[in-house]
């Protein structure tokens, strides 16, 4: 089974609802994945928006690995929220889509990792990534868009 990763609020290269963005609730969506290999330790998740210089907008690690999971719509804001990072914001935790013009693609990029991170206070993207070099086993992409008034 191929290591996928989906959203019940958009498919892969649709639309994110503006529910998800800044001009909305700006709440992180649902997400869930399937297909993880048989010995992931922990998970990482990164979103960033590649039209944007890859700023990013979610960092979460050190979930709990498993084949199969998710995370729950707006459990970024919640006390049962995973580990999170700092985003392009500044902020700890989800930071929707806010693109200053056009049409922009954010990418959902979950890590399976053969073990934790570990990292202590709140790590960037890159600190993640560069935790996780070495530890990847495989990774799934799901990616959305989102256009500001559209």
């Amino acid at each position: 089974m191929a290591f996928t990763l989906t959203s019940t609020a958009f498919s892969d290269g649709g639309a994110i609802p503006q529910k998800f963005s800044c001009d909305g609730e700006d709440v992180s969506p649902a997400l869930s994945w399937e297909g993880a290999p048989d010995d992931t330790g922990a998970f990482a998740l990164i979103v960033d928006d590649p039209d944007a210089r890859g700023f990013v907008h979610w960092v979460v690690f050190d979930m709990t690995g498993s084949q199969t999971g998710g995370l729950a719509e707006a459990v970024s804001a919640s006390p049962d929220a995973p580990t999170q990072g700092r985003n392009g914001f500044g902020k700890i935790g989800w930071g929707g889509p806010c693109p200053p013009s056009g049409t922009h693609h954010y990418r959902f990029t979950l890590l399976a990792l053969d073990a934790p991170l570990g990292l202590s206070g709140t790590p960037s993207a890159d600190d993640v990534r560069q935790a996780a070099g070495g530890h990847t086993l495989d990774e799934a992409t799901l990616t959305g868009t989102y256009q500001r008034g559209g």
